[in-house]
C-alpha cells in the first residue's frame, strides 16, 4: 500500500514554506490544525521538520509533538536538530512514530545506527537533501541544504539501510518548492538503489505527480505547499492513484 504523507516545515513553531529549502515564507501560527485537517481528510502520515534547528542548535518540536497527538491518529516522523539518541528519545517519548536525522547522520553517521539499535529501525528515518550535479550525479547536502558534501546520494542511501535506516525521506533540492513535478530520475535512482522504502519529497503540484513519483519506485510521497495552499486535495491525489491502479490506503 502506498502512502499520502504531509510535510510541514516549522520555524519557531510557525508553519512555514520555502523554495529549495530556503526563503522561508510564515504560513500559519498553528500547524496542529492543518494536521487535524489533514487527518481528517484521510492522510496516511505526517512530517513535521524543524526547517532551522540544525543552523541555531534549537530544541525540536516537542510541545507541537504533544499537541498533534491529542487529536491526530497516524504515523507521525519529527525531523530537525536531532543530534544523539537522547533526542531521538525525548521525539519518541513526547508522542512520535519516528525521527528523522539528516545533518547529524553525515557528520556522525553512527547516529543511524545507535539509533536504530535502541529504538528498532522501524523508527529511524535517513532524512537525504540531494542536489544534482552537472555531470548527472546526486550529492547529498545538509544543514537546510546550505552545506555541499562530496558523498553521492546513491551511495549514502546503500550506506544509510546498511546502518540501520528503516527508510529514507528523499528531498529533491533542486524541485523543492516549485510545484513542477518531482524528480523521477533521482526518486527511480535511489528507489532501486535499496530495499527499506524511499519517501520521495519536493516539486509535487498536482495529483499525477503522485503516480509519477510511486511508478518510479518511491513507496510514499511527501506533500506539502500543494496541500498547505490547496492547490491539490488528498482526495484527489488518491483518486488519481486508484485510476492508476495504485493501491493506497
Amino acid at each position: 500500500m502506498k502512502r499520502v504523507i504531509a510535510r510541514l516545515d516549522i520555524k519557531g513553531n510557525r508553519l512555514v514554506k520555502g523554495i529549495h529549502l530556503e526563503g522561508w515564507r510564515f504560513l500559519a501560527d498553528h500547524p496542529n490544525d492543518y494536521c487535524f485537517k489533514y487527518y481528517q481528510h484521510g492522510i496516511d502520515e505526517i512530517i513535521y521538520v524543524d526547517a532551522v534547528a540544525s543552523l541555531y542548535n534549537r530544541d525540536s518540536l516537542k510541545e507541537i509533538i504533544k499537541k498533534t497527538t491529542d487529536n491526530v491518529f497516524v504515523p507521525l516522523t519529527v525531523g530537525g536538530g536531532i543530534r544523539s539518541v537522547e533526542d531521538a528519545f525525548e521525539i519518541l517519548r513526547s508522542g512520535a512514530d519516528k525521527v528523522a536525522i539528516c545533518s547529524q547522520a553525515v557528520k556522525t553517521p553512527h547516529i543511524i545506527s545507535e539509533v536504530a539499535s535502541k529504538f528498532g529501525n522501524q523508527c529511524m528515518v535517513l532524512s537525504i537533501q540531494a542536489k544534482k550535479n552537472q555531470n548527472g550525479s546526486y550529492s547529498v547536502w545538509y544543514d537546510v541544504a546550505r552545506e555541499k558534501t562530496e558523498i553521492d546520494v546513491i551511495e549514502w542511501a546503500q550506506k544509510g539501510e546498511e546502518l540501520g535506516a528503516g527508510e529514507i525521506l528523499l528531498t529533491s533540492i533542486d524541485f523543492e518548492g516549485l510545484e513542477k513535478g518531482m524528480d523521477v530520475e533521482l526518486i527511480n535512482l535511489v528507489s532501486n538503489a535499496v530495499s527499506i522504502p524511499v519517501i520521495a519529497s519536493g516539486g509535487f503540484g498536482k495529483p499525477q505527480d503522485f503516480v509519477h513519483a510511486i511508478n518510479s519506485g518511491a513507496d510514499a510521497v511527501a506533500v506539502a505547499k500543494s496541500l498547505h495552499y490547496e492547490h491539490s486535495s488528498i482526495e484527489d491525489i488518491k483518486k488519481a492513484a486508484k485510476e492508476a491502479g495504485i493501491q493506497v490506503r
